[in-house]
């Protein structure tokens, strides 16, 4: 007879997360995730696969989560540039609550690049839902007059990610939270 399970699968894996974050995947060692994540190596197979599939699991996840978080704070505010706001404020936020600012979507695009197709793959859809819900909003606040009709809807929303993206590189680098939010402003105020 099997013995039940002795930990919680999604405490356990968002403890995983958090170790990807900070480490990346080949920075990760399987025993560090064992430490980290309070299982035994066969609760890890069993439950998990190996450290790869645990792995891209983390990464669905952190990614799900991460642009579910974005897209409720875009969509908080009548006012797209509210919205648009509050997606940046509260991923700095986000930053300024840990002590060690590491982004497992980040982290894997850097680690892996365009080489692991899985990884690829799930980034890119991540980023699909994101650009899709921007560039929505975008064109919103444009027909309303709340950005400026010369901006490109597509070139604004790449704009957008990558300020996101520079905060979070920024962050890892001690930048302190009053330049990151500095870099917020810059880019609202480049939408009027």
């Amino acid at each position: 007879m099997a013995r039940p399970k002795e930990f919680d699968r999604d405490t356990a894996l968002q403890k995983a997360v958090a170790i990807f974050c900070d480490h990346g995947y080949d920075g990760t060692s399987t025993d560090e995730l064992l430490r980290g994540m309070r299982i035994s190596r066969q609760s890890l197979y069993d439950t998990f696969g190996d450290k790869r599939q645990l792995y891209l699991e983390a990464l669905q996840q952190y990614v799900a989560d991460s642009v579910g978080d974005h897209i409720r704070a875009l969509n908080s505010s009548p006012s797209v540039l509210k919205g648009v706001e509050a997606v940046l404020q509260a991923f700095i936020s986000n930053i300024a609550k840990s002590t060690a600012p590491g982004c497992l979507g980040i982290g894997a695009t850097c680690e892996f690049g365009v080489s692991d197709r899985e990884v690829t793959a799930l980034i890119a859809t991540g980023d699909k839902t994101l650009q899709g819900a921007l560039e929505r909003r975008i064109g919103e606040g444009k027909a309303a007059g709340e950005i400026s009709a010369d901006i490109d809807a597509r070139a604004a929303t790449q704009f957008i990610k990558a300020t996101l993206t520079g905060i979070k590189v920024a962050a890892r680098g001690g930048a302190p939270t009053d330049t990151l939010r500095g870099i917020a402003q810059l880019a609202i105020r480049s939408l009027k």
